[in-house]
């Protein structure tokens, strides 16, 4: 049987002329900063090569996961003991059912970018491609740092605990590489004190990590504040959070030394005490990115780990996290204004995962852009379930309705795939095409040379000015 060949061509999205000519001159050939991603550090130090397709494109995919799953495809061919070949060919009988969803869109890009493969994937053309992506993986242009200069990837800034040691970033920087390999700190375990026995384990650890004997709250602010110094020194300008959503109390409120004390005692601590012991920690926290010029990142409203019978088989990150329904408004507010009351609010982006809050976020971050710095609060790029054409076109929408669209700091890929960089360009592409229907229909100004300008800041020189990297 032929193959059908791909949908993807040269001018995908693109669905007037002045868009095929933004996105062509001035998005196309950008560089990519990647200021938020989930890569393996190790892959990018020692320059991985990937085995398989699966290995490269399977292997900590939840996206793909959760579609094989819903399609009634067995975890053995999952995250079970099945080959990679025997998992591929799942994958590839799972794709022709993806449609409109944007796996279908994201693999046959990714096919298309880093393999040259045209066919669509299917039963009759799985095999074939298998081969033919695996020999290509050998090749040194295929190993994880090959990758990432195929796409032409300037910073990679990845995500890391506290308590990391950060050596493979130190030797990769020690290499004098051309592209950065950054950390980010993703201090989410040093607040998590929903149960006491992990969280006790976990200071032990951050103390190791930090020479310091954590017997109170003090201490963990200094450990802390000792680790932020560690990856500072480790070229890390960045931190990030995920937090279903933010937390306000005025000072005082409760007493965190109680509090602490409690949970070494390990006994449970109320809600509200929870609640505080993070809104204490951020708080500290924010403070110290704000005096070493970081940018801080808030992903909020996720509801995780929801089907605990799988979460104890499988593990965390899995495939069964979704959208939350938390109120965000009064707190992100409080949050905010407790900080920049003594303008010690940092350089700050939040994300929001529920779309019915794209308002509430894109509103919020202008009531503390003070004109000191260009798009000093971001209304961060759209997130996990929200990062798909309706959800991106949804974002800028509301961005450009109620704050500064040209000021924004664009794209991200949020994977733990090396194949995930085309999301750039189906970003690109979605931006240049919502343009390009505004100056079709009279909207905005037949202006290429100004219009232009704002799809390669928005694309790439807004990152690159907000960034202290």
């Amino acid at each position: 049987m032929k193959a059908i060949t791909t949908f993807i061509h040269d001018d995908f999205l693109l669905q007037n002329e002045f868009s095929k000519i933004l996105y062509h001159t001035y998005a196309k050939n950008l560089s990519i900063i990647d200021y938020h991603n989930h890569l393996s550090p190790e892959d990018i130090c020692k320059n991985r090569k990937f085995n398989t397709i699966t290995e490269a494109w399977l292997q900590g995919d939840h996206y793909k996961w959760r579609a094989m799953r819903t399609l009634g495809i067995s975890e053995d061919f999952i995250t079970g003991k099945s080959t990679d070949k025997e998992k591929f060919i799942k994958w590839s009988a799972t794709v022709p059912y993806t449609i409109r969803n944007p796996l279908f869109h994201w693999s046959h890009m990714e096919l298309k970018k880093h393999f040259s493969i045209n066919d669509l994937l299917s039963p009759n053309t799985a095999e074939k491609i298998y081969e033919i992506s695996n020999e290509r993986l050998q090749d040194i242009n295929h190993s994880t740092q090959g990758l990432l200069k195929m796409n032409r990837v300037d910073i990679v800034c990845t995500t890391d605990d506290p308590i990391d040691t950060l050596n493979f970033h130190n030797t990769y920087a020690s290499q004098e590489k051309p592209m950065k390999l950054l950390p980010t700190f993703r201090p989410d375990k040093s607040y998590a004190v929903e149960n006491s026995s992990s969280y006790i384990e976990y200071l032990d650890q951050l103390g190791d990590k930090s020479n310091i004997q954590i017997k109170n709250f003090e201490d963990l602010l200094l450990a802390l504040e000792n680790r932020i110094d560690y990856f500072h020194t480790a070229g890390c300008r960045l931190s990030d959070h995920g937090l279903e959503n933010l937390y306000y109390f005025s000072p005082g409120t409760y007493n965190i030394d109680q509090i602490f004390k409690k949970i070494t005692s390990q006994k449970s601590l109320d809600t509200v005490e929870i609640h505080y012991f993070k809104f204490v920690v951020l708080s500290h926290l924010s403070t110290c990115y704000h005096k070493r010029g970081w940018v801080q990142q808030f992903h909020l409203g996720a509801i995780r780990n929801n089907n605990k019978r799988l979460l104890r088989k499988l593990g965390p990150d899995t495939g069964f996290d979704s959208i939350g329904d938390y109120s965000q408004a009064k707190n992100l507010s409080s949050f905010l204004n407790s900080l920049d009351e003594t303008d010690q609010l940092a350089k700050t982006i939040i994300y929001n995962l529920n779309p019915s809050d794209n308002e509430v976020f894109a509103s919020m971050v202008g009531n503390f852009n003070d004109g000191s710095v260009k798009g000093k609060v971001q209304y961060g790029a759209a997130w996990w379930f929200l990062d798909q054409k309706d959800g991106m076109e949804k974002h800028v929408n509301t961005l450009s309705n109620l704050g500064m669209l040209s000021c924004f700091v664009g794209m991200l890929t949020d994977s733990r795939s090396f194949l995930s960089f085309p999301r750039h360009d189906y970003f690109r592409r979605i931006l240049c095409n919502l343009l390009g229907e505004d100056v079709k229909n009279g909207m905005l100004p037949n202006d290429e040379k100004w219009l232009g300008k704002i799809v390669s800041d928005i694309c790439y020189n807004n990152a690159k000015e907000y960034f202290p990297f």
